[in-house]
Order: structure tokens, then C-alpha cells, then sequence
């Protein structure tokens, strides 16, 4: 049985444990959508190294509906935030491609989460930071990320939980429960993760931790999809020559 506050508890002294070894003047920064994800992780932030040593930033493409979640949460937390706008540059990267060059739908929707990173990934490095992954393991294991975009980061407090793990937590933090229940959106094409992947994360992750799913058709589409996207999670493969040392 999941013990919420025992792995909260846990997760905390793991944040601290790690900027201890990794940087101990360092400030966790994190990218701020307004969903659970983003909320929960800097919740444990703050609770782990305090609401001064959090950043938040929040990163539009243009308009964002929902950008004032992404307000209440940093409100709610009181912790500093910047608002980068990466319209323009997404913009910028279509316009340079050569015409001759067709463009794939699934590039155009996720160019965006990769600029989200390297945005980060500057203001990291402007701020003393380190970058705060925000995947869980319901994502992962289906591969419901986007490669060197909202997958990549310097540590990673929940890609070992799953999705109803991370709001069990939530809740536990005292977040706004319309944060914690917000419906996920992947941010890519506008629809929702669970229409998305044709199943829901209540039953992904049940699947998960127990086994068991009833619908067989179901089943197989999470292997087919856990099977494919493994990749995410490896190291890149690298050559090993065969070479011989000399003593």
C-alpha cells in the first residue's frame, strides 16, 4: 500500500541529499506548466531547500489558456519566477528550415518542448541551478515524453512515481486541488494525455504496480507502447572499440 507521506518524507530528504553532493548553494529551477507534475515538484523543492532557493519558470508559446495556473502556483508557493516567451524562437526555427524540406507534424510539435529545455537549462545556468526534472513514471513508461525536452534535467523526484502517486503527494503538500486534478494536457495538440494514448492513467497505472488490466486490447497497446519508447530511458548507445592496451 502506498504510504504518501512516508515516500514524501523520503522524496524531500532525497532533494536535499542530492544538492548536499551536487551543489549545495545551488537553487532547484523548474519549469512551471500549472498541471500536478510541475506543482508537486516544486512543492517538494521548497519543502526540501526552502521557497528562496526555488525558481520557477514559466514558458509560454504565444497565448497559454491556462498560464494562470501556472500564476497560482508560483503564488502559492512564493517562490521568484521569470516568464520566457518562446514564441518567437520556435517561430524563428520553422521559418529557418529550407522549403524543399517538408516538416513533419511530429517535429513542429515538439520543438517547443525542446526550447522549453535549453530555456531552463539558461536560466540554470544564470542562477546558479540545477534543473528539475518534472516526468513521472506513468508518462515514462509509455513514453509520453518528448527526447531532450521535458524528459531531460539534472535530478528527478517522481520518475519513479505514478501518476496517482504524484497526487496523493499533492494533496499531502497542501496544493490547490485544482492543480493537483487539473486535466494533464500535453501541450503539443491541444488534447488531453488520456485521449491521447487511448487509455486512462488509472488504469496504466494499475497496471503498473499490480498487473492486472482487464481489457486485453488495452494491455497490448501499453506493452506495444512501453516497448517502443524504452529508448527514452537509456543512455545513448555508444561504440565500444575492440582496442588492446599495451601495459
Amino acid at each position: 500500500m502506498f504510504n504518501a507521506e512516508k515516500v514524501k518524507n523520503e522524496c524531500v530528504q532525497w532533494i536535499r541529499d542530492f544538492f548536499d553532493k551536487n551543489g549545495s548553494d545551488c537553487n532547484a529551477v523548474i519549469g512551471i506548466s500549472g498541471g500536478k507534475d510541475s506543482s508537486v515538484a516544486a512543492a517538494l523543492c521548497v519543502e526540501a531547500l526552502g521557497k528562496d532557493r526555488v525558481i520557477g519558470v514559466l514558458m509560454p508559446q504565444g497565448e497559454q489558456h491556462d498560464i494562470d495556473k501556472a500564476f497560482m502556483l508560483v503564488n502559492h508557493l512564493g517562490i521568484k519566477h521569470y516568464v520566457v516567451n518562446i514564441k518567437d524562437t520556435v517561430d524563428s526555427i520553422l521559418k529557418a528550415f529550407p522549403e524543399e524540406l517538408e516538416v513533419s507534424t511530429q517535429t513542429i510539435q515538439n520543438i517547443p518542448p525542446r526550447i522549453r529545455m535549453s530555456t531552463l537549462y539558461a536560466v540554470s545556468q544564470s542562477v546558479n541551478g540545477r534543473v528539475c526534472n518534472t516526468c513521472n513514471l506513468s508518462e515514462d513508461w509509455v513514453g509520453y515524453s518528448t527526447r531532450y525536452g521535458d524528459s531531460a534535467g539534472d535530478f528527478s523526484p517522481m520518475s519513479n512515481l505514478t501518476v496517482a502517486e504524484v497526487k496523493e503527494i499533492g494533496y499531502l503538500l497542501n496544493l490547490p486541488t485544482e492543480l493537483v486534478d487539473k486535466t494533464p494536457i500535453d501541450g503539443l495538440c491541444g488534447k488531453s494525455d488520456e485521449e491521447n494514448l487511448g487509455f486512462t492513467y488509472a488504469t496504466l497505472d494499475e497496471y503498473i504496480r499490480t498487473g492486472k488490466i482487464e481489457d486485453i486490447k488495452t494491455k497490448e497497446l501499453i506493452d506495444r507502447r512501453h516497448k517502443a519508447n524504452l529508448f527514452k530511458l537509456q543512455l545513448m548507445p555508444s561504440f565500444v572499440p575492440d582496442i588492446e592496451v599495451k601495459a
